[in-house]
């Protein structure tokens, strides 16, 4: 997939790994709109991007991914804005087991709204064009995080939803991949939320168990990330893929298969 004039949307744009995927897209020649509960952080990025990129290939769209109006409005802006979507990135994620109903709201349920409303305008049954959405979810969704069972649950639920949404894609011919990103801990502000006794809730106590897995696994930067988002995006071969990222780089994931599951249940 040639990215040159190509239209995406990032949520969680204004920082982190959202910037990370943004400006990746507007580096390959996208046009790019933000998408970011935070307005002030939002149009900080933007206006960093225009002096980069151009005031033409930027936008910046405050929405609460929970939301489901303000999510339509700020579609429709884009669209307004560029003539089309091409390509989505439901990046926007909290860790906060504190308040477990919020990380599901957004972790989740806003990866399923995000992806519901971007084929509403890419599938080609309704004179879209096609393209992909690539949804974040994590190792937590590969493996559980003892520490944070919540958000644990949310990104393993990021990770069957979009093989589902692949497939039913595929089969219906809406023209639109879906694939998954699960990476390691990245050096983004979310980090922070594992020595919070806020975020983390009833099992902040736990402390010692994610010094040990930190320890193992390390710290990724957020452009470690990018080449494996890069690569999704860009290989038109992929539809229901998920790569874990870790600090060798990026493999993808290999699922069990129908069959797999169909042998072990005959021995």
């Amino acid at each position: 997939m040639a990215l040159n004039g190509k239209v995406a949307v990032v949520t969680g744009g204004g920082q982190g790994l959202g910037k990370g995927f943004a400006e990746c897209l507007l580096q390959n020649g996208a046009k790019v709109s933000l998408f970011d509960v935070d307005e002030k952080t939002g149009e900080t990025t933007k206006a960093t991007f225009e002096k980069e990129f151009g005031t033409d290939r930027v936008v910046f769209c405050a929405c609460d991914v929970t939301l489901e109006e303000q999510f339509k409005d700020a579609l429709q802006k884009t669209v307004e804005k560029f003539g089309g979507i091409d390509i989505v990135c439901n990046n926007a994620g909290i860790i906060n087991e504190g308040n477990w109903e919020k990380t599901v709201a957004i972790n989740l349920n806003g990866v399923i709204r995000g992806t519901y409303l971007a084929l509403n305008h890419m599938k080609k049954e309704n004179g879209g064009r096609g393209g992909v959405i690539i949804n974040i979810a994590s190792l937590a969704g590969l493996g559980p995080f003892p520490t944070c069972p919540v958000y644990t649950a949310t990104k393993h639920g990021v990770v069957g939803f979009s093989r589902a949404i692949a497939m039913a894609s595929a089969a219906a011919g809406y023209g639109v991949r879906i694939n998954i990103i699960c990476p390691n801990f990245v050096r983004t502000a979310m980090l922070g939320a594992l020595t919070s006794e806020e975020q983390c809730g009833q099992f902040f106590q736990l402390q010692e168990i994610n010094h040990k897995l930190l320890d193992s696994y390390g710290v990724l930067e957020v452009s470690d990330v990018v080449k494996a988002f890069e690569s999704l995006v860009l290989d038109e071969s992929q539809n229901g893929a998920a790569v874990s990222v870790g600090a060798e780089g990026f493999d993808y994931v290999k699922f069990p298969t129908a069959e797999d599951l169909k042998k072990k249940s005959n021995m």
